[in-house]
């Protein structure tokens, strides 16, 4: 029996350093027809990152206009610095195909998109185990001088505040633990009825007119 779903849009946010990409990373290896919102963004380039596959990297004055357009879902400046936003045609184009959607989103995004709810959605916070050990992930990144990493550590004490807006949270402690819940949770989201768009050609299945000696 073919189950036809509707595509599931599920937000990950986290606090910076709580290792939510690296978690997102493993999640699409391991479950099938999940695909990734590639996020607009006003930050340069990083060593190792391509144009198209992690980011699509525009110019301030190209992102304003997008604005202006109505052309992001959700957008925000991210520690005073660059801009991230989410393509509102890319995410419709893929749910209406049935793909599920996995967003890597910032706090600021997460929240608008949860209080608009232009797009139903599944929305996961996931955190470190403690302060300490976001400082030392922050610290191993080498990107940051200290007083940013002290800056980003006093971010994260106040979006930390927000996880209880959130549907789950998922403590990244050990990182397989922390991949299965996350499968978990997107596999148990495809398995609600609200999802299933032949929901009543699977009942008709079972009507007696329909059942012969």
């Amino acid at each position: 029996m073919k189950i036809d779903r509707k595509g599931g849009l599920f937000i990950i946010s986290a606090p910076s350093g709580s290792g939510k990409s690296t978690v997102i990373q493993q999640v699409m290896k391991k479950v099938e027809n999940l695909s990734f919102s590639i996020s607009y963004t006003t930050r340069e380039l990083r060593t190792g990152e391509i144009h198209g596959r992690d980011y699509f990297f525009v110019s301030e004055k190209k992102f304003e206009e997008m604005v202006e357009a109505g052309e992001f879902l959700e957008y925000a400046r991210v520690f005073e610095k660059f801009r991230y936003g989410t393509n509102r045609k890319q995410v419709e184009s893929l749910l209406d195909q049935g793909h599920d959607v996995i967003m890597d989103i910032d706090v600021q995004g997460a929240l608008q998109l949860m209080e608009r709810r232009e797009i139903p959605l599944t929305s996961i916070f996931v955190v470190p185990p403690d302060a300490e050990e976001l400082k030392r992930r922050l610290k191993n990144r080498n990107r940051e001088e200290n007083t940013e990493i002290q800056r980003r550590l006093k971010t994260a004490g106040e979006e930390i505040q927000a996880v209880k807006l959130f549907e789950y949270i998922v403590v990244n402690d050990d990182l397989d633990t922390a991949v299965s819940d996350v499968t978990g949770i997107i596999l148990s989201q495809r398995l609600k009825v609200s999802r299933i768009k032949n929901v009543d050609q699977i009942i008709k299945r079972f009507q007696m007119e329909d059942i012969h000696d």
